[in-house]
């Protein structure tokens, strides 16, 4: 890497937990900061399924104690030790998660301010609240000098909220480097399509949606559904009544996984989630996914798959209609994904769109 893609400064990120998927992102980008990174975050509660990073390697990790406060759409996040840590590395930037309802960040924000060092936020955007949470959403987002947005949907909902164009950036939310040339797949016999999920076997995930759907094309596809999680129980039992042909193949990491991919022809994400769905894109699937937040429609297009409305039975029948079709063309938007992955959404363009954006908060060219 040049020096011109370098930031000069020591760089300090918060996040409320520090996901396994995250770590590699983390240390690509302290490799870019001279002075070095710290990550200030904590550890996710036993609910929320969320497999934590071991370790950083290039990164420093600063543990984090996470408070909840109340409960609902009104809890709030407090995490212990903030200030103790930025008086310890003395970041001349810092990196928050914009998130109002995270109460330590307010404190970060107005402590970076005070010594006149500029604070980037980093979130999902900004969807519509009522009165009075869109007003304290709105102040707390204008103390940022710069926002960095997992998606252009994400970055048009912070414009709209009153930020500048030019202080607004997309970098979409990623989580391996650009893939491999895809190896030329073979052409197997003519049988049923092989559809795949990846995911934690949760409510969220609506398996069960994608259950009933195969149950209901008049061709039964193969459907191989990896994963682990409470509601795997009652999914094989939703399974043995309505579709008997899925597989439940439970966890499977590295090379097993790797080979689900390259043997599937299509992957389905029913609900809510959209890390997998990057991994099958880089192993040239056409994808299928339920749009959720706005950053799948960073990734799927009608050139390589189909974006279905949460929680519409019928909608996703009709898309699995459409997929099962034309297994020809199943594989050209499978081409797509993967340039996809290889051109603009992997850890490579977020690496370079947060350099960009410490370069504009900071004058460094």
């Amino acid at each position: 890497m040049s020096t011109s893609h370098r930031f000069s400064g020591r760089l300090g990120l918060q996040q409320r937990v520090l996901p396994d998927y995250r770590a590699p992102f983390f240390d690509r980008l302290a490799e870019a900061c001279t002075a070095g990174l710290s990550v200030f975050a904590g550890l996710p509660g036993p609910e929320e399924g969320i497999r934590p990073a071991e370790r950083l390697e290039v990164a420093e990790h600063r543990l984090a104690r996470n408070l909840w406060l109340g409960g609902g759409l009104a809890r709030l996040n407090l995490q212990l030790g903030i200030q103790s840590w930025l008086r310890e590395w003395d970041p001349a930037v810092l990196i928050l998660e914009a998130n109002p309802r995270y109460l330590s960040n307010r404190t970060a924000l107005g402590w970076m301010h005070a010594r006149r060092r500029p604070v980037l936020g980093w979130g999902l955007g900004a969807p519509p609240l009522s009165w009075p949470g869109d007003g304290i959403r709105r102040g707390f987002l204008s103390r940022f000098d710069a926002l960095i947005a997992y998606s252009s949907l994400g970055a048009e909902q912070y414009r709209r909220q009153g930020l500048a164009a030019e202080r607004v950036f997309v970098a979409p939310n990623a989580v391996s480097g650009p893939p491999p040339p895809l190896p030329a797949r073979k052409q197997e016999a003519a049988g049923p399509v092989r559809i795949l999920f990846v995911g934690r076997l949760q409510a969220r995930k609506r398996v069960d949606l994608l259950l009933l759907a195969c149950a209901a094309l008049s061709a039964p596809p193969e459907l191989q559904i990896v994963g682990d999680g409470p509601e795997r129980v009652a999914l094989e039992r939703l399974a043995q009544q309505a579709f008997p042909h899925a597989q439940f193949l439970g966890e499977r990491r590295g090379k097993e996984l790797e080979a689900l991919f390259r043997q599937a022809d299509l992957f389905v994400l029913p609900g809510t989630g959209g890390l997998a769905v990057q991994q099958a894109m880089s192993h040239g699937l056409a994808v299928v996914v339920a749009e959720a937040d706005g950053t799948q429609r960073e990734l799927v297009r009608p050139g390589n798959g189909w974006l279905v409305v949460p929680g519409d039975l019928p909608g996703l029948i009709e898309a699995l209609q459409r997929a099962l079709a034309d297994p020809a063309r199943l594989r050209q938007m499978g081409e797509a994904s993967h340039r996809i992955a290889v051109e603009e959404v992997n850890t490579e363009v977020m690496l370079r769109v947060f350099l960009q954006a410490l370069e504009a908060v900071t004058g460094e060219a």
